[in-house]
């Protein structure tokens, strides 16, 4: 096999073979590309299902219940946090988060405002009881019974007296229950009580409001029944209920024992505030029948037994 011919170079191109090497050399080792920056880790994924759905609520936490139907049955039968499950001695993330969340919407209800435009709708006007401030409305309930001496006096220069039914509103511990509720409710109380051919005397706002504060209005107002709509304490899953408290000639030296109550009026699982609204009408015509309320009315209806 004939053997290939040997490239020859001239002298001229050895020369300029050798000077591009030494060249090379002079100028150091050659860098190697710099490689494209690496993709950043993508970040974890932490976000977890919102835990306040209804659904979510129902959903037992227990891992291997020993009766599975029967824990889901249980805690479908009550709004307790109950079969929550645990994360070896702590809650587990879900849980609490419904925790936080739930108690994070019960203090906008004790804190927040019943919306100014709400009570323009109805023509409430807005008086305040002796409290001066939210704090001293958590700590000092006694001042929320009683009228401040500017809100008397509007109340002596505004409101008509003498009427079969006084109406008013408050907040309470809760502006939510009014604000989620009154416009349902309201309209049915008055177009119930006119209905039955009762006068209404003129209905207002009490801020920072306690039950007992419709003693000292009807001192002014001296209606026959007084009727209060008020914010309920918030519990952890419901914050906006709503109560409708009443009593017979409301004064100084009545207590709850002379009064009746309607409460958890919600739309969220309580009793719908137009089912509450014609409940309360009728049972107002019951308590202006016998003359009276609370303990006394019961015991006119149903004796000594």
């Amino acid at each position: 096999m004939p053997q290939p011919t040997p490239q020859r170079y001239t002298e001229s191109e050895v020369r300029a073979l050798v000077a591009e090497v030494l060249a090379e050399l002079a100028a150091g080792p050659t860098r190697a590309a710099t490689p494209p920056a690496a993709a950043p880790p993508a970040s974890p994924d932490i976000d977890v299902p919102d835990p306040t759905t209804p659904t979510s609520r129902r959903v037992p936490g227990v891992v291997n219940p020993a009766n599975p139907a029967g824990l889901a049955n249980l805690v479908g039968s009550t709004t307790a946090r109950i079969g929550v499950g645990r994360a070896g001695p702590r809650p587990r993330t879900a849980d609490l988060l419904l925790f936080q969340a739930d108690h994070a919407v019960t203090q906008d209800a004790i804190f927040g405002d019943v919306p100014s435009a709400l009570l323009d709708r109805f023509g409430l006007f807005t008086v305040q009881s002796q409290v001066t401030d939210q704090e001293e409305f958590l700590l000092r309930p006694d001042l929320g019974r009683r009228l401040g001496d500017e809100g008397r006096a509007h109340v002596q220069q505004r409101c008509a007296t003498g009427a079969n039914v006084q109406i008013v509103v408050g907040d309470g511990l809760s502006a939510a229950a009014i604000a989620n509720n009154l416009d349902r409710i309201y309209p049915v109380l008055t177009n119930g009580f006119a209905a039955a051919g009762l006068t209404l005397g003129t209905p207002f706002f009490v801020r920072y409001c306690r039950v007992g504060i419709i003693n000292d209005i009807n001192e002014i107002v001296r209606a026959d029944a007084v009727v209060l709509l008020i914010g309920e304490r918030p519990g952890l899953g419901v914050a906006d209920a709503l109560s409708v408290y009443s009593g017979y000639r409301p004064g100084p030296g009545k207590s709850d024992a002379h009064r009746d109550v309607v409460c958890m009026i919600t739309e969220h699982g309580g009793t719908n505030p137009l089912e509450a609204g014609a409940y309360v009408v009728e049972h107002i015509k019951t308590v202006l029948a016998q003359q009276a309320s609370g303990v006394e009315l019961r015991l006119k209806q149903h004796g000594d037994r």
